[in-house]
């Protein structure tokens, strides 16, 4: 790689997980370099204020900011098209390109990409959410062929409280799901503190774990050319694809 790519992250307010997580992801790749831009989000709910967090409008501004430091590519670390449905990233994305000029991608819009390379049918679905949010996100990916029954959610609603769930617990809801079948397991939220697990998930239960920390790093680097086989010990998903 000849020439240093810049990686705009866009981040909710309240997450203090995903950003020293995509700079460990990235810090053995030389002229790699990850900017951050914030908007305000502070719980996750199918409530009117909770989804009024993501109105494009909002997430655009903070878009912009990153366009200003002439990033190569902006990406949402975030994953409320789980609920809000996959449309929805879709258009995001074609927002921030018609606003600022700069491609997009998004967690789970990098989630499905990746479900699909390796022809995931059963996925174990990981979250802090509650028990709605979760069922929107299992039938949305039904609505791709995709069962994502195999689950396991913590009931929590804000998102600053979802960085403080600890690895033992972690370690179980993963445990849980590939003993219920799945063929892969997500952990489905930026601000669990979770991808540097990934290798040791993997290692312990014989199937590729998604984090989403990580994909959107993943299908950024990928269609900038960058070669993500350089990063080790983040998982499979760097490494095969």
């Amino acid at each position: 790689m000849s020439r240093r790519i810049r990686l705009g992250i866009l981040t909710p307010s309240s997450n203090t997980s995903l950003e020293p997580l995509t700079q460990a992801l990235v810090s053995d790749l030389t002229g790699v370099s990850v900017h951050f831009s914030r908007f305000s989000v502070t719980q996750i709910s199918l409530g009117g204020d909770a989804l009024g967090q993501f109105q494009p409008q909002r997430i655009l501004q903070a878009a912009r900011l990153l366009a200003d430091a002439h990033v190569d590519m902006i990406g949402w670390s975030g994953t409320s098209a789980g609920w809000l449905g996959f449309d929805h990233d879709e258009a995001l994305c074609a927002a921030i390109t018609e606003a600022t000029g700069i491609q997009a991608s998004t967690s789970v819009l990098a989630l499905n990409r990746a479900l699909k390379a390796f022809n995931v049918e059963r996925l174990g679905l990981v979250s802090p959410y509650l028990n709605d949010v979760q069922q929107k996100i299992i039938a949305n990916y039904a609505g791709l062929g995709i069962d994502a029954r195999c689950e396991s959610h913590l009931g929590i609603r804000e998102n600053f409280a979802f960085a403080l769930v600890d690895e033992q617990t972690l370690d179980r809801q993963v445990a849980d799901v590939v003993a219920a079948g799945a063929q892969a397991v997500t952990t489905f939220c930026t601000n669990l503190y979770a991808a540097h697990r990934v290798a040791h998930w993997e290692s312990e239960h014989g199937v590729p774990v998604f984090d989403t920390v990580t994909t959107v790093v993943w299908d950024m680097l990928r269609r900038l050319g960058a070669d993500t086989r350089r990063i080790d010990g983040w998982g499979q998903l760097l490494q095969e694809i």
